[in-house]
């Protein structure tokens, strides 16, 4: 899947690509027509860099409610010749997972259209997994034939249906079709479920990991191997080595993290990170001046997987480097710093927008730590990146961090927070947003009766109307 192309932030489909309140109010106050297109793009073209992580699909699906939109574009978009040639459940899920909720709501054409989608359409197990939340036993019974007929009646087929039963997501569907009378239906399921657990018992009876008998060398030759065909398995070949090795094998340890094949190396490096062995920090240094970009990359992630004082002190001392380790010292600092660092990390924080924008990896700890450390004068900086950064996860820790620096938190950001489309971001409005302002005491209403609603997002709201709190 390529990258989305977002908008500037300033423009309605911007702020709506990211997912950001303001983006819901300025679509309400906007021509109707408008703002329908603006909504229908984002459904139809996933804006989401990562959507494993991020949510949109609650937050489109209840701009649909709010400007009684109709399914038309989506209903094209799905039945569209393309969604037999581009397969990818990336092209279909967003436009999917907003059927879903508006089906939640009642939207029976939002329920009918994935009904259809399942019967006919190429990335019919999302859509089955949708309905298999909202649909009755009745819609479900009606899709079995369509969906077992995408399943030859052939060794083959049938070994494609038990892998499809065994990993579905939502099993609903196939427990109520298991138990369907109807003839090639109730008894294939059955059939399929057998052959998906005996497959799941046979790879349990015929474990390929590494065993606690292995000496040391043969763990290394492991990772090794592993690196030789992609595979970088030095994590779990650390967690080997603390099961066979002892304190006579420490120098062969600490001579394959200063010399050893690249395998060996990355494996000795985070073993020798986990015993927080003060040698490996300087081996680290090592790693990251003189090793490949594997071993270096190896050594930095073993630096920030340690947790003692030691790691800081160094970290003290990396955080000005201008390479992947002076960005990386940072981070521990945000993590795991003192309030003493908190020209450091600041400075960092500064530094890596002004140098990589405000969607760089780094910003992650470092908004983090912003929060954390209570700076008061990076609330400008924490802005902008709330304001900017494509990622709606990131917006929301800024969120966090800003609720913790930015006094005027309460009545800026925090009110349109409430419409953020991250539930952890709603939760932090709920928490802080200034109810004297009347859209907010209507919003917060509006969240704690809302069904679709997260549970921490409602106990949050609800913590806003106890008996002592101001009335909403």
């Amino acid at each position: 899947m390529f990258d989305p192309v977002i908008a500037p932030s300033g423009t309605l489909l911007g702020l709506l690509q990211r997912g950001r309140g303001d983006g819901t109010l300025h679509a309400l106050a906007a021509p109707r027509a408008e703002a329908l297109a603006a909504l229908n793009h984002c459904v139809l073209h996933d804006p989401r860099h990562d959507w494993q992580v991020e949510n949109r699909s609650l937050y489109y699906a209840r701009l649909y409610l709010d400007l009684h939109g109709g399914l038309e574009e989506i209903e094209r978009h799905l039945c569209d010749t393309d969604d037999h040639l581009d397969t990818d459940e990336a092209r279909t899920g967003l436009a999917l997972a907003v059927l879903g909720h508006l089906a939640s709501y009642g939207r029976d054409d939002a329920l009918a259209l994935l009904r259809r989608y399942a019967a006919t359409g190429a990335n019919w197990a999302w859509a089955l997994d949708e309905l298999a939340l909202r649909d009755d036993d009745a819609g479900l019974r009606a899709l079995a034939v369509p969906i077992l007929a995408r399943f030859p009646a052939t060794p083959e087929g049938e070994a494609e249906l038990a892998t499809v039963v065994r990993d579905a997501f939502e099993p609903r569907p196939w427990r109520l079709w298991a138990d369907d009378p109807r003839a090639g239906v109730g008894s294939r399921i059955r059939a399929a479920r057998e052959a998906g657990s005996f497959d799941r018992w046979q790879r349990q009876m015929r474990p390929t990991g590494p065993r606690p008998g292995w000496s040391v060398q043969a763990v290394f030759d492991w990772a090794e191997q592993g690196m030789a065909r992609g595979a970088l398995l030095h994590v779990p070949a650390a967690r080997c080595l603390s099961a066979v090795a002892s304190a006579d094998d420490l120098p062969a340890i600490v001579a394959a993290a200063r010399e050893g094949t690249d395998g060996a190396r990355c494996a000795a490096l985070h073993y020798l990170a986990e015993a927080r062995l003060p040698v490996v920090l300087d081996l680290i240094e090592q790693a990251v001046g003189s090793g490949s970009s594997t071993v270096a990359d190896a050594a930095i992630a073993a630096f920030e997987r340690m947790c003692g004082e030691e790691a800081v002190d160094r970290a003290r001392g990396w955080v000005h480097r201008p390479d992947a380790l002076g960005a990386s010292a940072a981070g521990v600092l945000a993590c795991r710093g003192g309030a003493g660092d908190w020209r450091l990390v600041l400075g960092a924080l500064r530094e890596t927008v002004r140098a990589d924008g405000p969607d760089a990896p780094q910003l992650w700890t470092l908004v983090d730590g912003a929060g954390r450390l209570g700076i008061t004068c990076a609330a400008p900086v924490l802005r902008h990146v709330y304001r900017e950064t494509t990622s709606s996860q990131l917006r929301g820790r800024a969120a966090r961090a800003l609720a913790a620096t930015d006094a005027s938190f309460a009545t800026g950001f925090a009110v349109e927070c409430l419409w953020d489309c991250e539930e952890t971001t709603r939760e932090v409005a709920a928490l802080h947003a200034e109810t004297g302002d009347i859209r907010v005491a209507e919003r917060l209403r509006r969240l704690a009766a809302d069904p679709a609603e997260e549970a921490e997002v409602q106990t949050a709201v609800r913590s806003r109307m106890g008996p002592d709190m101001p009335a909403i």
